[in-house]
């Protein structure tokens, strides 16, 4: 039976007078049917504007991605801008959006908030990638900006992201003031609208386009380490790129011909952006089956590289080619790993290499690349998951210092789910510019008579064997959100003492920073990083599995980091598969046990 609460808010839907019709007829056809759960997840909570923004299934109700929602979204963001002051209402917001439905509609909405908040909109003319939204809150000197995308969700979702002046997501306290503002905003009749064409809306809507992505390829075309080695190779190197049909594709081709890359080849079925993603299950690089139509491709012209970005162009994914002509996708750590490298490697040979670099990861990334910056003496930070906060100790380090030099050298930051950042004119994870750095560093290895594989295997054999796995369990809906409070909760209050095995020796609660010895409890270490929902153990073999639920989806993740001394690659990588797969099993029988 629908619970009374639920049929109250679609009743106050429905009689909504702000509401279209035609925006109405959904939730009647659901209450004519008496469809309990779909109208108990629309209705059982305002879908939450939270630290990252929003994110959502399309559609009518409260908990749901439509114009509503957005539009109160953006009158909470209005609200606080104006109470920053009037300078900040004139610096304006920058709106970009890709390529999923209701992308358009919602950037259009967003402008007409603004507009009748007397606050300026800089719209795109037409889709672009997240990356450049960031570069052009910081090209514009805008107060904000706000990006339309649910990234590399299925088609059904989309989002909204927004940015402040430096060009990164809003970070704490910050973003509560926002979320505040969000959630004071109150029902639909209290959003302000201007009129489409009307002339406060002419006024405060300017359309950027081709000069802003002239600007931005330019700054990519300049950050090229090794201009040389790029257009030596550029002849002979062959590099497949996806954009599988999203944003990357008016960007990553043309940014690798200004780097002097000759043989690109776009995967047709992909090339075009359209937000069904018809050729994929999923538009994630992450993803192997979004990776094979490239890596036809790849075979057919017997390519050295393949790239792929998601919809919003801010995740790349790789398959690198092997000496036996057959191709292997790379994980987002791996990847990390060699750009890395290669940035130190290139600037220590150029004698470039600053003293006081910096390298910037998160605590569920692998340590190879950790490991690799620091045999550069290059100092690492480790932040929480989310590169808002890689932005953020970006801010911290490199604002000068009292006598005007830079506190820190920028070098790279990376998280393990294929974001990178190369550069500080982008201050969220960038895949023009990484795609960039990806094909120098293949005319790099070119130059050293290897390919990116045998760079990696060399890495391998300097630091180490590492692998990761990872499993994603899917908890849709309220229970499902009850779900991985109760299994989060069993983690902090009856953790294991082993996993598949081997002994678990320390653990640590980001919530309260502390790690703690598991044979006596003792205090071992402290972070000092905002609470996080999040569980690290760190086993004896030195393992690490990570528990975490997803920010973005209905998802509690588990990141299984392993690694092996064993000089025989063959030989670690069957081990650590094996320990990957035990860690794997035991995990599953956890869950069970917890939500019998």
């Amino acid at each position: 039976m629908l619970h009374e609460s639920i049929q109250l808010a679609a009743r106050q839907w429905l009689d909504d007078p702000v509401i279209a019709d035609t925006d109405k007829v959904e939730i009647r056809r659901l209450l004519d049917a008496h469809d309990e759960r779909e109208l108990t997840d629309r209705f059982y909570k305002d879908l939450e504007f939270g630290t990252g923004g929003m994110r959502g299934v399309i559609g009518e109700g409260r908990n749901r991605m439509n114009i509503y929602t957005v539009g109160a979204a953006v009158q909470g963001l209005a609200n606080y801008i104006s109470r920053v002051g009037e300078s900040a209402k004139r610096g304006g917001v920058a709106i970009a959006y890709d390529c999923r439905r209701m992308s358009v509609e919602f950037s259009r909405r967003a402008a007409l908030v603004l507009a009748a908040n007397g606050i300026k909109a800089y719209v795109f003319d037409a889709l672009r990638p997240t990356p450049e939204l960031s570069f052009v809150v910081r090209h514009l000197r805008c107060t904000a900006g706000i990006v339309i995308t649910a990234s590399h969700n299925p088609p059904e979702y989309n989002g909204l992201k927004v940015y402040w002046s430096d060009g990164a997501q809003v970070v704490p306290p910050q973003d509560k003031a926002i979320i505040d503002e969000v959630r004071g905003v109150g029902p639909f009749a209290n959003i302000r609208l201007a009129d489409e064409g009307s002339p406060e809306a002419r006024k405060l809507t300017e359309v950027i386009g081709a000069e802003v992505d002239e600007a931005f390829l330019t700054a990519v075309d300049e950050s090229c380490l090794c201009p040389d080695i790029c257009r030596k190779h550029g002849d002979s190197l062959k590099i497949v790129y996806t954009p599988l049909h999203g944003t990357g594709h008016l960007l990553v081709p043309e940014a690798l011909r200004r780097r002097g890359f000759r043989h690109v080849l776009t995967e047709p079925a992909q090339s075009k952006p359209d937000g069904e993603f018809p050729t994929v299950k999923s538009p994630n690089p992450e993803e192997p089956a979004a990776m094979q139509l490239g890596m036809a491709l790849a075979q057919r012209h017997a390519a050295d590289l393949v790239i792929a970005t998601d919809p919003d162009a801010d995740r790349a994914g790789i398959a690198v080619r092997r000496g036996d002509g057959t191709y292997v996708l790379l994980t987002g750590n791996r990847i990390g790993a060699i750009l890395t490298y290669f940035i130190c490697e290139q600037l220590k040979s150029d004698g470039r290499l600053p003293a006081n670099g910096l390298v910037l990861s998160t605590i569920v990334s692998s340590d190879l690349a950790k490991i690799i910056a620091g045999s550069y003496g290059a100092e690492v930070i480790e932040t929480l998951t989310g590169f808002k906060w890689i932005a953020e100790e970006i801010r911290r380090w490199t604002e000068p210092a009292a006598d005007g030099s830079p506190r820190k050298s920028f070098l790279f930051g990376m998280e393990e789910s294929y974001g990178y950042l190369p550069c500080v004119f982008v201050r969220d994870k960038d895949a023009v510019t990484s795609s960039a750095f990806i094909a120098d560093a293949a005319a790099f290895a070119a130059e050293r008579g290897t390919t990116l594989y045998g760079m990696l295997e060399d890495l391998f054999r300097r630091f180490g064997y590492f692998e990761e796995g990872a499993k994603s369990v899917t908890m849709k809906g309220e229970s499902g959100a009850r779900m991985i409070e109760t299994i989060m909760n069993s983690l902090r209050e009856k953790h294991p003492i082993a996993i598949a095995g081997v002994a678990v020796e320390t653990v640590t609660d980001m919530l309260t920073g502390i790690a703690r010895r598991v044979s006596d409890g003792a205090e071992v270490s402290r972070f000092s990083l905002p609470p996080s929902d999040v569980m690290v153990f760190a086993l004896a073999d030195g393992t690490k599995v990570i528990a975490r639920p997803s920010g973005t989806e209905p998802k509690i993740k588990f990141y299984i980091l392993v690694r092996s001394s064993e000089s025989n690659l063959d030989r670690a990588r069957s081990h650590c598969a094996e320990r990957i797969r035990m860690i794997d099993a035991d995990l599953s029988a956890l869950i069970a046990r917890v939500t019998a």
